[in-house]
């Protein structure tokens, strides 16, 4: 009796995490987007008139990162690919900033998308221009307007406008604007700024219809969001069970220490991404011999997702590379936050050897170059200079990507620090 008990627990266990973590991991499209009805209603429109009508269309959906913009996209394909005709007919090319770095790369997914690569073969174009006009011609059934309407999807927007001569923003927004196929070019970013990156021809053939997405969640319903997304769903097959974690997830929600943690996360960042990270943290703590989530692992899973990756790093250098950091972050107190090279910082270093260090080794210069170098690897520094072929590494100059709280920090939690480096980095001045 005892074990058919154990099991049945055991099963509700992987039950309850197996419905939960789907919902953390997979991300699912709600069945409308939840505070942007007219970016949806605005966006479904412009991209019906593409499928429907054939007309070309071009537009922008800015917003910050985890504000919705690839789940309004998603949500509108979704609604706009249930109607049969459109269905058979329209193509998405989804395209990534991230991933498609030159226009080579960008055209060969294109092709790959289209399933054109057959009909391309082994054919050589004179420019970009005249590769898309044979890809859109080619997907022609008959007359113009029979010709199937193609999505462009330009995640990273902003990225692709560093492309050479931003020949394939020219080209897209060119083909959307001219009329000789029905395309849609919608392109997301973060970026506020981002018509400023383009060219004057390349603004002149965009529409300017822009989509902003601005946040507007509040913390009761960020809390309202958390205690849903912890909750079982209705058809869950044991009542008893439903009830018990359900409540038990209400209290929780309650916890002053879990509002706490929670409005931390609300006030770092409202990404219900980060937020699933965070609770799927949680989740994870929970066993059949402990079967609810208690405050502490929420506890616990915030401090894991708050960890400091930098400073972290900072805690792996050698000794030589912290006391690199430190002249650094001397010079940038002196300069109050201005560029340095190697050599301004190579003297402060050696200032401090001269006047103030008994148990650091004097290091040849070869030495503190490499160390200068592997803090550049890191992305512990970043160089300031766009064109580093005219300058010596030396007199390269450089941008310190730490603070002082990061810098402390490791400093306390450094094994072995040397005292009189723990002092040199609490003065003022070097």
């Amino acid at each position: 009796m005892c074990t058919l008990s154990r099991q049945r627990k055991g099963s509700i266990h992987e039950l309850v995490q197996m419905i939960l973590r789907e919902r953390f991991c997979h991300q699912r499209l709600p069945e409308k987007p939840v505070g942007m009805e007219s970016q949806h209603k605005h966006l479904l429109e412009l991209l019906r008139r593409t499928a429907v009508h054939g007309e070309s269309n071009s537009v922008l959906i800015v917003g910050p990162r985890g504000s919705g913009k690839t789940m309004l996209l998603n949500c509108v394909l979704r609604e706009l690919l249930e109607v049969k005709d459109v269905n058979k007919n329209v193509l998405p090319v989804h395209l990534n900033g991230l991933l498609q770095t030159d226009d080579r790369i960008a055209l060969k997914e294109i092709t790959r998308q289209l399933n054109l690569e057959n009909v391309v073969g082994d054919k050589v174009f004179g420019s970009f221009a005249e590769n898309l006009a044979f890809l859109l011609e080619a997907l022609k059934k008959g007359d113009r307007s029979s010709s199937r309407p193609v999505l462009f999807i330009l995640d990273e927007f902003d990225l692709f406008a560093h492309h050479k001569n931003q020949t394939l923003l020219y080209n897209l927004l060119d083909v959307s604007q001219s009329a000789q196929a029905p395309v849609a070019v919608i392109g997301l970013t973060c970026r506020l700024d981002v018509l400023e990156l383009l060219e004057k021809r390349v603004k002149s053939r965009f529409s300017h219809r822009q989509i902003h997405l601005l946040s507007s969640l509040s913390f009761i319903q960020y809390l309202d969001n958390v205690r849903s997304q912890l909750s079982l769903p209705q058809d869950f097959p044991d009542t008893n069970f439903y009830d018990e974690w359900n409540d038990g997830i209400k209290t929780l929600c309650e916890d002053q220490s879990v509002v706490d943690v929670l409005q931390r996360h609300y006030n770092s960042s409202k990404d219900f991404r980060s937020l699933h990270l965070l609770l799927m943290l949680a989740l994870s703590r929970v066993s059949a011999s402990k079967p609810a989530i208690k405050p502490t692992d929420l506890l616990e899973a915030s401090r894991v997702c708050m960890v400091d990756s930098k400073a972290n790093i900072l805690h792996g250098l050698s000794i030589l590379e912290l006391c690199l950091i430190i002249a650094m972050k001397h010079l940038n107190d002196i300069y109050e936050g201005e560029p340095f090279n190697f050599q301004m910082v190579h003297n402060e270093f050696k200032k401090f050897l001269q006047r103030k260090s008994h148990s650091i080794h004097n290091f040849d210069k070869p030495v503190v170059i490499k160390a200068f170098e592997h803090l550049q690897q890191l992305e512990l520094i970043k160089s300031m200079d766009s064109s580093t072929a005219k300058i010596q590494k030396e007199y390269q100059l450089m941008k310190l990507l730490l603070d002082h709280s990061q810098i402390m920090e490791a400093l306390q939690k450094y094994p072995q620090c040397p005292t009189d480096v723990k002092q040199w980095a609490m003065s003022a001045f070097g």
